[in-house]
């Protein structure tokens, strides 16, 4: 940090397993994601290649590499996954994991339906080659599932060898654990709290409001996803509560 400032939270220190930030990458230039590291490398623990974008994105080994290098893990949206399971495909996104060096994949069954215990059963083959992050959570508005079906499912997960779960809002931020107008479906969250350690779970939540209130629910070292490039540090500055939003709720500390 550039200077003191007293009585703030504590922030967990990188390499960490809680107070996850994980940006979302949907396209970034060579040239953006150097800019990128130069200014938030250092708040940023994970980046996600958006859904399939890296089927597109030109100079893709370049562009891991350059993540890589700066000790950011890398990893390919669940969408593409299921992009190829649906095509019956699944060795050869092992193949292309390998391809790319990559250490984490994510599993995910948001887009396509697929039976839990299969889904499962592709957790545990991938665990023997990557660390794997899984995502609860349809993409339709219109599947709105139970606090118990939530529950039941990111413990299946878990158990399977997912080392978070995801818990699924899009990067719009508008269906899954939120509401169609971005507003948290706090009763959900409080009942998968009771089953779930939150140290488990990567809560998706690209809007401001939605961050300050995770920030404000589970505290500074709570673990976010799908953040967008510009926001790295001013979502580190809510964490920190030096920002108008989580100001007061961390003086008392």
């Amino acid at each position: 940090m550039n200077y003191n400032i007293n009585n703030l939270p504590e922030r967990i220190q990188k390499p960490r397993d809680s107070g996850i930030t994980m940006i979302m990458d949907k396209g970034l230039s060579l040239r953006q994601v150097e800019d990128f590291l130069e200014v938030s490398g250092t708040y940023t623990d994970i980046v996600k290649l958006g859904w399939a974008t890296s089927y597109v994105t030109p100079n893709l080994d370049k562009k891991i590499a350059m993540y890589q290098e700066a000790g950011i893990p890398v990893y390919f949206g669940g969408t593409l996954f299921e992009a190829m399971i649906v095509r019956g495909q699944f060795d050869d996104y092992c193949r292309i994991l390998d391809k790319y060096k990559l250490q984490h994949a994510e599993v995910s069954d948001g887009s396509i339906t697929i039976d839990h215990d299969e889904k499962c059963e592709y957790i545990r083959k991938l665990v023997k080659q990557v660390t794997v992050i899984s995502e609860v959570g349809s993409k339709d508005v219109q599947k709105i599932f139970a606090p118990y079906k939530w529950i039941q499912l990111m413990k299946a997960e878990l158990e399977a060898g997912s080392w978070k779960v995801i818990a699924e809002a899009r990067e719009s931020g508008n269906v899954g654990i939120y509401r169609d107008s971005g507003e948290v479906r706090q009763g959900l969250v409080d009942e998968i709290l009771t089953q779930i350690p939150e140290q488990s779970i990567i809560w998706e939540a690209p809007q401001k409001a939605q961050q300050v209130w995770f920030i404000k629910l589970i505290g500074a070292n709570v673990s976010l996803g799908n953040i967008a490039p510009a926001d790295a540090i001013p979502l580190e500055t809510l964490r920190l509560g030096i920002r108008s939003d989580t100001f007061d709720h961390f003086l008392g500390l």
